[in-house]
């Protein structure tokens, strides 16, 4: 799962190259990246927003409609503070899906509005910071808002899985199982059950998060919580090297929500694992048009490359840049992606700035292996060898992350070390566009010299 991808938080993604990257490491994401860390927001069975659950765990009265419906509602009800944090979750479950910035300052002047209507005890709008600035990737500002809700809604899951995920993008594992464990004990519904799941992917332990998301699948109330749980399954069937079953799975899942774009992200890479490029392309293009996401940009690019189409790969990569001029120039911290972006398209000692400024807030499993990779290509190996190791610590099944331990190893004239990290890697054999037939390459020729 993208470390960056985050899980709908009905309930309540990341994760970007690195957890399935976590999948790339959304799941972004996502956990994200994998992963989690962002929406509170509820969908009702038929895809219309529900309220959030109320202060004392339990959902709130349904507010049937669009966010076109809810605006409406504030409007006829400007003191109805559980409408504005309805309407501010519903915001940042729609800048998740469209990548539009200007969407969470929507959302935080709506969530804002709801406290200043109720200052106290208002633990939805607490929620709905907490996933705001978890999707805006500012987990210190994340975890104490979580923490509010915490306090003022003990009984409230949502908050606990908000708390789960700021501990979790903060490096803070322990914690994170048990914010999950009180999550899950407050009610055990596909939310909390898919963060337990991801709590042991994290871990290594892919059966067990396998047969958690089946779980959550099998809770599932809306499509939100549906096509998560499909796309995480199918990304641990690739990690599987079952490509045929994560193709099963996505367009099981598509049927059900078409033009998801994670489901067709994931489907993209099932057909490029099956050597089907023709539709694996049309797949990014898809999702792309759906929600021109980093992640997105780079798989669709590398690919491209891969296949020789430099002109198609540059139109991507130059969509990157623009998207990183304006991360930058808005001072926020870059995303995986972006740093493994640079360090591999772009300036190698530019990356290791920008990885350095976002381990600082985000010491998560996925920003050390970027940090690492980006520290390898400016060839200083020794350095990327800790952090390396540090992405590594959890235990999680990272093909990527194996893949790039193992070009460190070999850097500082540890074949052996190198060897059985790319065999490792390569147990999911077509892991990247680029990097997988690296691997294979680099493998061959540790076992051909003498």
């Amino acid at each position: 799962m993208h470390p960056d991808h985050t899980a709908p938080t009905s309930t309540p993604p990341p994760p970007s190259r690195g957890g399935r990257q976590l999948r790339n490491i959304a799941v972004t994401l996502a956990l994200g990246a994998a992963m989690f860390a962002a929406g509170a927001i509820m969908l009702t069975p038929d895809g219309t927003t529900a309220a959030p659950p109320s202060g004392n765990g339990q959902p709130a009265a349904p507010l049937r409609g669009s966010i076109a419906a809810l605006q409406d509602r504030v409007t006829r009800l400007p003191k109805d503070s559980g409408g504005w944090a309805a309407l501010g979750m519903a915001y940042v479950q729609q800048a998740r899906s469209t990548a539009d910035p200007a969407t969470y300052d929507r959302a935080e002047k709506a969530l804002r509005t709801s406290l200043t209507v109720q200052s106290e005890d208002n633990t939805d709008a607490e929620i709905g910071m907490g996933a705001l600035s978890a999707a805006r990737h500012d987990f210190p500002t994340a975890l104490r808002w979580a923490r509010k809700a915490t306090t003022s809604g003990p009984y409230s899951s949502s908050a606990y899985g908000v708390l789960a995920d700021a501990y979790t993008q903060l490096g803070r594992y322990d914690e994170a199982d048990k914010a999950v464990q009180k999550m899950t004990d407050l009610r055990p519904d596909a939310a909390s059950l898919a963060r337990a799941s991801y709590a042991f992917e994290l871990r290594g332990e892919t059966d067990r998060a396998r047969a958690l998301m089946r779980r959550s699948l099998a809770a599932a109330a809306t499509r939100a919580d549906t096509s998560f749980a499909h796309n995480v399954l199918a990304t641990l069937d690739l990690q599987d090297a079952d490509p045929r079953a994560a193709l099963s799975r996505t367009q099981t899942g598509l049927r059900a929500a078409p033009g998801d774009s994670a489901l067709l992200e994931t489907r993209a890479l099932a057909h490029m694992a099956l050597g089907n490029t023709t539709k694996a392309i049309a797949d990014y293009r898809a999702a792309i048009a759906v929600a021109p996401l980093p992640h997105y940009l780079l798989g669709l690019g590398e690919l491209e490359q891969s296949l020789g189409h430099r002109e198609q790969a540059e139109a991507q990569y130059t969509l990157l840049r623009a998207q990183d001029r304006i991360r930058a120039a808005a001072g926020d911290p870059a995303d995986t992606d972006a740093i493994l972006f640079e360090a591999d398209h772009g300036d190698p000692r530019r990356a290791v700035t920008m990885a350095e400024q976002t381990l600082r807030t985000r010491p998560f499993v996925a920003v050390h292996d970027a940090y690492a990779w980006a520290l390898h290509r400016a060839g200083r190996d020794t350095e990327a060898l800790v952090q390396a190791d540090k992405a590594l610590a959890t235990g999680m099944r990272s093909a990527l992350f194996r893949y790039h331990r193992a070009v460190v190893h070999h850097a500082l004239g540890d074949p052996e070390a190198a060897r059985r990290d790319l065999t490792e890697a390569l147990r999911e054999p077509a892991f990247h566009a680029l990097h997988a037939t690296a691997a294979r390459d680099l493998l061959q020729r540790i076992d051909t010299t003498p």
